[in-house]
């Protein structure tokens, strides 16, 4: 799975897989103003290296240290042990300079207070940062406002300002920009906060999580009222029915994955610098929670780069000693990430370099398991997570301190909880967070993040329309290895994402190479748990959940969560975002949502087939694309206009629905057994109706493909396209993200 570094003629070169490729031309080469590549991938892991190097130089007069750790920083990249956070490889060296991707700002409340902090928001999407704010100091909508007599409009009208100028701008040119907004519990206005994302076009640049506290949830099991605080001026003002709020908030998820909820006292717990303020709200995808002006500097270990074969068992297992030299490697290279960003705020700047709060985190878990053989729902795989998230919080605590005995310890440390604390040496107020890896993860060819894989397999579409079968390298091998390998086994998965159920597939291989959805709710929170317990910060997770999932199991999840130690949690029940098929980037002339269709080649193959139905003579033919059914057109012949205006129809929709990425069988499904007025009977059984006519031809022509396809879950690869390429976009991490051009989006 590394790279493999290449001397050709004095010049290195990378080994990379064709998806890191892509992505990296896509999303982080350097580029001219016309849009033409300036950078090689050597020169932009060297460009990032040379740049986070420098900082040694404010602590040693030895330029061969500073070359030295130049030349480390580049090979652990180029290996894909280690990964910086987008913005340091974007602007590592160039001319933004800004290499943080987390960031919350305060929002206060009066007009020129919102307003700042709009404009703040604008600099740091400018820069490739992410912003959370909390709304819960805005005063309650129809509150009066003494400078004017007038009324305010309450916090979800000033979201939809921020929401307005987040899209105009993308973040260092790529991206556009995410934001998280919370709000508390006992915020007046938290009814309208709840549901303010139940049309999924509203607010698309946000995620929305409810701070919830100890109190409350204590009240919600309870059956008791709580009380609303007015911001203003801390007194109460009024009382809401827990249990009711709660479900309120579950319902919502459960409807569409928004809002997600954060333990505000459990985060608050763990704030290492409660003399500065307390924290109120977290970046766009909830695993780091921030003082207000405050950003975080994040990076992520591919831990499937760590297993070796022991020489004495023959059997794989975690190379530690390996991963301990790694971490102390990651950990200076954050930290000298923190002297040479720079920050869009001088505010922002100080309680940086006050704090030096580093987030070293995980990604390729998955692949690990599957590399050591262990299911993810199992209770090894729960004690490895453990095992390895411990050993990298206590390695990743040491090394920090190291690096405070040659540069001295965080500024803010005499206000931290660590003040009185003898011989603790911490640089860092904290040094571990599990953070989305979406496209970090392809630039590694891993699994993304703690997440169990989408899938095995998927359709990756390339120039022309092509589609290539983009197959997981260790169920790829595991399949070779056991001879049930086969390419159309392969793009079976491809269009289910599992093989759960695909009885050819050996026992032990199926329950090791589970996906999401084959994951039940509470392997996920209890994986989530696991991770949390040795992680500072907090760590980004989703539970996936199957579109059959009632309310009840979403306010179990979210139990389950707080009850073991989680500091946040957000739910996806797969189709919720159903319709939200969207090209993000050009959307329709009335706002809907835009369907991916795909685009007819100028010339296909097909077949014509006769059938006699009641209404006269059927001619149905099907063109092809790669062997799969691309259109239909379907004509009656001496029959009235209304008949073959509606034969017409059919198979004009039909087409678009085979053109969308829908499934020839549910296509059948829909249409075949329809009941006519005008039965006929012929070869084959009795055909009942022009639209079961088609069924049956479909059927005919298909029906050794239908017979291959597992039986129906309620998930479903096909349920959101990728506006960039047109591949398949998974929920994952709070984001949508295209595991095949590295396409994000959160919100």
């Amino acid at each position: 799975m590394n790279a493999k570094i290449k001397k050709t003629a004095g010049v290195e070169r990378l080994k990379l897989h064709p998806n890191t490729l892509t992505v990296l031309e896509k999303r982080y080469l350097k580029k001219d103003l016309d849009g033409n590549l300036c950078e090689t991938p050597e020169q932009l892991f060297r460009r990032v290296a040379h740049h986070i190097a420098q900082a040694e130089g404010r602590y040693t007069d030895e330029p061969s240290v500073v070359q030295d750790l130049e030349d480390r920083f580049y090979a652990m990249m180029t290996e894909f042990r280690f990964l910086p956070n987008s913005p340091t490889l974007m602007n590592a060296g160039n001319e933004l300079g800004q290499l943080a991707a987390c960031f919350v700002l305060p929002v206060d409340d009066s007009l020129e207070d919102i307003f700042e902090a709009v404009k703040n928001a604008a600099l740091i999407h400018k820069s490739g940062g992410g912003t959370g704010f909390s709304f819960s100091r805005l005063r309650a909508k129809d509150c009066r406002v003494g400078s004017t007599g007038g009324v305010a409009s309450g916090p979800v009208s000033f979201m939809k300002i921020f929401n307005t100028a987040t899209e105009q701008i993308k973040q260092g040119g790529t991206r556009r920009g995410a934001n998280m907004a919370i709000l508390r519990v006992d915020h007046p206005d938290i009814l309208e906060f709840i549901h303010c994302k139940k049309n999924n076009r509203d607010l698309n640049n946000f995620n929305i999580s409810v701070a919830v506290t100890d109190t409350f949830i204590e009240a919600a099991h309870a059956g008791k009222p709580y009380a609303l605080i007015d911001p203003r001026d801390g007194k109460p003002a009024g009382e809401l029915n827990a249990a009711d709020v709660y479900q309120s908030i579950v319902r919502q998820a459960w409807q569409n994955g928004d809002p997600g909820i954060i333990f505000l006292d459990r985060i608050n717990r763990d704030n290492p610098t409660p003399e500065l303020g307390e924290i109120e709200s977290t970046n766009p995808c909830g695993e780091q929670p921030l003082l207000p002006m405050e950003a975080c500097n994040l990076g992520s270990i591919n831990l499937a780069a760590f297993v070796v074969t022991d020489e004495k068992t023959d059997k794989p297992q975690v190379d530690y000693k390996a991963l301990k030299d790694t971490v102390d490697l990651s950990v200076r290279f954050l930290d000298n990430t923190i002297d040479m960003s720079v920050y869009p705020l001088p505010a922002i700047s100080d309680m940086v370099r006050g704090n030096r709060k580093i987030g070293l985190g995980v990604m390729g878990f998955a692949d690990l398991l599957f590399r050591l053989n262990v299911p993810y729902n199992s209770e090894a795989a729960i004690q490895l997570a453990r095992d390895i998230m411990g050993f990298i919080q206590k390695e990743s605590h040491k090394a920090s301190c190291k690096l405070g005995q040659e540069r001295g310890v965080f500024l803010n440390f005499d206000k931290s909880v660590y003040k009185g604390k003898k011989n603790l040496t911490l640089r860092n107020a904290t040094t571990t967070t599990i953070a989305p890896t979406g496209t970090l993860s392809i630039l590694a060819n891993c699994s993304s993040g703690i997440e169990p894989l989408f899938a095995l397999s998927f359709v990756r579409r390339v120039m022309d329309n092509n589609e290539l079968i983009e197959v997981n390298p260790w169920f790829e091998a595991v399949a070779r290895e056991k001879k049930f390998y086969s390419p159309e086994l392969m793009d079976l998965i491809a269009r289910t994402g599992s093989i759960a159920e695909i009885d050819d597939i050996p026992e032990a291989v199926r329950k090791v190479f589970v996906t999401a959805h084959d994951v039940a709710p509470e392997w996920h929170i209890r994986m989530q748990a696991a991770f949390q317990q040795f992680t500072d910060n907090a760590v980004s997770k989703t539970v996936n959940l199957p579109q059959s999932a009632g309310v009840d199991e979403v306010q179990a999840i979210y139990d389950l969560a707080f009850r073991l130690g989680c500091k946040g949690v957000t739910i996806y029940r797969d189709g919720s975002k159903d319709n939200q098929v969207l090209s993000f980037n050009a959307p329709s002339k009335n706002g809907g949502p835009v369907i991916d269709i795909r685009e007819r080649p100028e010339t296909l193959e097909g077949f014509t087939t006769k059938m006699n139905t009641g209404m006269g003579q059927l001619y149905v033919t099907v063109t092809e694309l790669d062997g799969r059914p691309f259109e239909v057109f379907a004509t009656i012949g001496k029959s009235g206009k209304s008949t073959t205006a509606k034969t017409e129809a059919i198979g004009r929709l039909i087409s678009l629905a085979l053109r969308s990425g829908v499934d020839v069988a549910d296509v059948i499904e829909q249409v075949k057994g329809i009941c006519g007025e005008h039965a006929v009977f012929q070869k084959g059984g009795p055909v009942l109706s022009i639209p079961d006519a088609i069924g049956r031809v479909l059927e005919k022509r298909y029906k050794d493909r239908i017979a291959k396809r597992p039986m129906k879950t309620s998930h479903s690869l096909k349920a959101d396209v990728c506006p960039d390429c047109k591949g398949t976009l998974s929920f994952e991490e709070s984001c949508m993200i295209c595991h095949a051009c590295g396409f994000s989006k959160c919100g």
